[in-house]
């Protein structure tokens, strides 16, 4: 570059391009730019050993020397602070430390690099082999030729060493025994004769299906319910007269196997003013709409989202799956997290409606994040249903997960 102002673009370009890696982030790389840049330390050889020393200690010690986080902190940890203790990389310690200083004219040279790694080898410990040893072969004597034997030479020399009986005829052979071939004839006969006895047994013996059909239509006749009595008959209320219809639309869910009834205990079915109804852990609180579309419901460290309809399907295609996973703002932070894991994710197609469900983890401020989430498109709009909790308490979040889930549905 030829000014300042694009010395400091490069460097922003870069770090959008190359993202939080330690080994392509040296001080002289990952330093902002100022007014005499020009005099800076330049990138070179240096820069490399810098990579070296940094991919070593990730080898050995299992994680890098700086948190990868995000690139900006990372750059700014880099020419701030030195690298976390390389406390195991035994031997490799004064290597991995002296390649990752900041100052890179303090850094090793390459030949002495060479020559330092060259004797760490050859003073290294040879392995041990344990048990899984094979001892070598004794020396072949090539004094002596290979036994060559022609086919069916022990069978003759079998049939050779029998007492000659030129008197035996067919009757003494049966006598010696039967062949395998005689016996696996034997015992597949039998089993067809099995086979054949239950056949003749199940048409003669067993009950006729027609007996059965004439009790079934006997029984049916004598279940059926008797005449409606008058309203005069008695005037004792009724609890299927006194107790209030449940609204079609109320009793049906996401899902459409869900019902009203089947709330757990310790669940009630909240309207909300944003136009969807879901079962809610009762003594939960409740926060507006926020400026994302979200109503959250919460308690103590476990939270429930709800997004009814933010986002189109127009925008964002008609595939739940890929929106969750690449377009879900509430899944922002597993995206960006270094340390994240998902499972469980599918697709389900219920009642002309399609989903997609999926566990999720990550770090967040508090600890580490157990989340179950569910994308629904309902009429062209993507509608979020997220429950969140500590990671410890996986199976409370499934249990607050599988009653919003199962009892969500948008009502406008």
């Amino acid at each position: 570059p030829a000014t300042a102002l694009a010395a400091e673009r490069a460097r922003q370009t870069r770090m959008a391009v190359v993202g939080p890696v330690t080994e392509r982030w040296a001080p002289e790389q990952a330093g902002p730019v100022h007014e005499n840049w020009q005099l800076a330390a330049p990138i070179g050889p240096a820069t490399d050993l810098w990579a070296l020393g940094a991919l070593l200690f990730r080898a050995v010690q299992g994680h890098a020397p700086y948190p990868e986080e995000s690139t900006a902190e990372l750059v700014q940890i880099v020419c701030a602070e030195p690298p976390a203790f390389a406390e195991e990389c035994g031997p490799l310690r004064p290597v991995v430390e002296s390649l990752l200083r900041q100052d890179p004219t303090e850094r090793i040279e390459f030949e002495e690099l060479s020559g330092w790694l060259r004797s760490l080898v050859r003073s290294a410990p040879e392995p041990e082999a344990g048990l899984h040893v094979i001892s070598a072969p004794p020396p072949v004597e090539t004094g002596r030729l290979p036994i060559v034997r022609r086919r069916g030479e022990l069978v003759r020399r079998r049939r050779a060493a029998l007492p000659a009986h030129h008197g035996r005829h067919k009757r003494g052979r049966q006598e010696t025994g039967r062949s395998p071939r005689s016996l696996g004839r034997t015992l597949l006969l039998l089993i067809l004769l099995a086979l054949a006895g239950a056949v003749a047994y199940a048409m003669f013996f067993m009950p006729k299906g027609d007996t059965g059909a004439d009790r079934t239509g006997a029984a049916g006749d004598a279940s059926q319910a008797p005449p409606a009595r008058s309203p005069e008959a008695g005037d004792e209320p009724r609890p299927d007269r006194t107790s209030p219809k449940p609204e079609p639309e109320a009793s049906r869910t996401a899902g459409g196997t869900e019902t009203q009834s089947n709330i757990a205990e310790g669940f009630t079915l909240r309207k909300d003013p944003e136009g969807f109804r879901v079962a809610v852990a009762e003594g939960w609180n409740r926060t507006p709409r926020n400026g994302s579309g979200q109503v959250v419901y919460g308690k103590g460290d476990f939270e429930l989202l709800v997004v009814p309809g933010r986002d189109r399907a127009s925008e964002f295609g008609d595939d739940p799956m890929t929106y969750q996973r690449d377009s879900e703002p509430e899944l922002a932070s597993y995206r960006a997290s270094s340390w994240a894991t998902s499972s469980g994710l599918k697709t389900i197609e219920v009642g002309g409606r399609t989903m997609a469900e999926g566990q999720f983890t990550w770090s967040g401020a508090g600890g580490e994040l157990y989340v179950r989430n569910v994308a629904m498109l309902i009429d062209g709009r993507y509608h979020v249903v997220q429950v969140r909790g500590p990671e410890a308490e996986r199976d409370e979040v499934s249990r607050l997960f599988e009653q919003a889930s199962a009892t969500y549905q948008y009502t406008r």
